[in-house]
């Protein structure tokens, strides 16, 4: 289990003086974050806020201006076994013949040189995630001819399948019904309860997993806010980091953002539209 070594006691990421930017204008800048094993931080933020370029900096597919990003006490570097990455929901060419569940060992094997890891706890370790992604009629489809949700869910198995410290999401619930959600959600927040696995989870709708979250990133503007839902989630606390009014509605439980009016600045950071209404 990549975790079993973890110590619980120190973070499992930590963000010092981090500064990121594609022109003049950084997109956030100074972001010092402390992340404990088995948190759960929501990334909120903007169209074009840097969300998704967080998560590839921290992946070592970024390059910061500024600061460091360090993993366990260590350098970032490419392909760890300790970081589980749920990209951005893609469609897959219909041709594709690999079987879902092979999609699933990739992560166990796909980062190993030589030899993959097979053998009966490995058809444990697929069999225990197809559980829990509700995939065993769709485990031996050809992940080609799989609905746009039913791949998500095989993408998060996958992710979470070699028991990561560290689970980088984006956007894993966009291509999912509201069953399909909570399943999903589930999942990691089980990942997280069982493994001590981290979670930073970029979204535009914080409502389907208001209630895992431990803490809130919302980046805007160049500027961000960290602290708990009650306290980022605030109408004067969004209204200073836009520099424009804010409401912030709570209505049985859920969370309402409105009169957000950033601008779309044009990066190649694959989030939603700015003007966002959560309901």
């Amino acid at each position: 289990m990549a975790n079993a070594k973890t110590d619980l006691t120190a973070p499992v990421l930590s963000i010092s003086g981090a500064t990121f930017g594609f022109d003049e204008t950084p997109l956030w800048q100074d972001l010092t974050l402390d992340v404990a094993p088995g948190e759960f931080i929501a990334i909120i933020g903007t169209n074009g806020s840097g969300k998704t370029s967080l998560l590839r900096a921290i992946l070592g597919q970024e390059q910061l201006r500024a600061g460091t990003i360090t993993l366990a006490g260590k350098p970032i570097g490419h392909g760890s076994r300790r970081i589980g990455y749920i990209p951005q929901h893609r469609s897959v060419d219909s041709s594709t013949p690999m079987r879902a569940r092979d999609l699933l060992s990739l992560g166990l094997n796909g980062h190993r040189f030589g030899l993959p890891w097979g053998g009966r706890k490995a058809k444990a370790r697929v069999d225990h995630i197809l559980d829990c992604i509700e995939g065993h009629d769709l485990a031996d489809m050809p992940v080609g001819q799989l609905s746009g949700g039913q791949f998500q869910r095989f993408r998060v198995g996958q992710a979470v399948i070699d028991e990561p410290d560290l689970i980088l999401a984006d956007e894993p619930l966009s291509a999912l019904d509201l069953t399909q959600q909570a399943v999903i959600a589930e999942l990691l927040d089980r990942e997280r309860k069982d493994h001590s696995a981290a979670v930073l989870f970029v979204t535009h709708d914080v409502n389907p997993v208001l209630g895992m979250v431990d803490r809130v990133l919302y980046l805007a503007g160049g500027k961000f806010k960290i602290g708990t839902p009650d306290e980022v989630l605030r109408s004067e606390v969004l209204s200073e980091l836009y520099g424009s009014p804010i409401d912030v509605v709570r209505n049985q439980g859920r969370v309402v953002v409105v009169g957000t009016q950033a601008h779309d600045h044009h990066h190649p950071d694959h989030d939603h539209h700015p003007n966002e209404v959560w309901n």
